[in-house]
């Protein structure tokens, strides 16, 4: 049973996590691979409403996706494209990231590859993801404007769909992790958490929410 304390706090993290960008037109859109099609759906619907002429959808396979998405997690984008309409011309995949990071760096190589030039990115992610995504970008493709994009939902919605509140949570927390000790590491850059958000993800980290938390004594759980 997760406390009612536990959900605000997860709700606070939930808000912080989105970036809260005003969507507009961009050179390419690219849907960031994970066991969520709903990043497809987002994407193709963006697409028919002409914010961008072109999507990369990039992603391999992870121990959650393997089974679920055996030919990899871009390829299987991809066919929800093309399933809902969008024509194979206006696609491209990128097969082999397995961390966002590597979402970024390879997608940016494909468009090199095929000759698109690209001012400005709409990068589609799952929601609790924005910043993180938005962070990376910003650290590994600066000279290119970028615009967050996800499924607007609630955090009671996402729950819903992925029907296991409690992993839900456990991914809240390990994606602030992540924005607290990964600017050191090089790997996106640094941005403000509030003492409210970082007051909420100790509270978390105390209650158990940690399955998704990387080795470290940056917590204090």
């Amino acid at each position: 049973m997760i406390s009612t304390q536990a959900w605000t706090d997860a709700r606070r993290l939930w808000d912080y996590h989105q970036m809260g960008h005003a969507l507009r037109p961009c050179s390419v859109a690219i849907g960031l691979g994970s066991h969520d099609l709903g990043v497809a759906d987002t994407a193709v619907d963006l697409y028919k409403r002409g914010m961008a002429p072109l999507l990369v959808f990039t992603g391999a396979t992870s121990p959650t996706t393997r089974e679920r998405m055996p030919r990899g997690e871009a390829v299987h984008y991809r066919e929800r494209a093309l399933e809902l309409g969008v024509p194979s011309s206006a696609v491209l995949v990128e097969p082999n990231a397995r961390n966002t990071g590597e979402n970024i760096r390879l997608s940016r190589a494909v468009l090199e590859a095929a000759g698109v030039e690209v001012s400005s990115v709409l990068l589609i992610s799952k929601p609790y993801e924005e910043k993180r995504a938005y962070a990376t970008a910003r650290k590994l493709w600066p000279e290119v404007e970028i615009v967050s994009a996800s499924t607007p939902m609630t955090l009671e919605e996402y729950a819903d769909s992925i029907q296991d509140a409690r992993l839900v949570i456990d991914m809240l927390v390990g994606a602030l992790q992540r924005l607290l000790i990964y600017p050191e590491q090089g790997y996106m850059i640094s941005q403000p958490v509030p003492d409210d958000v970082l007051e909420a993800y100790e509270r978390l980290c105390r209650e158990g929410f940690t399955s998704r938390l990387l080795a470290t004594d940056q917590h204090s759980a």
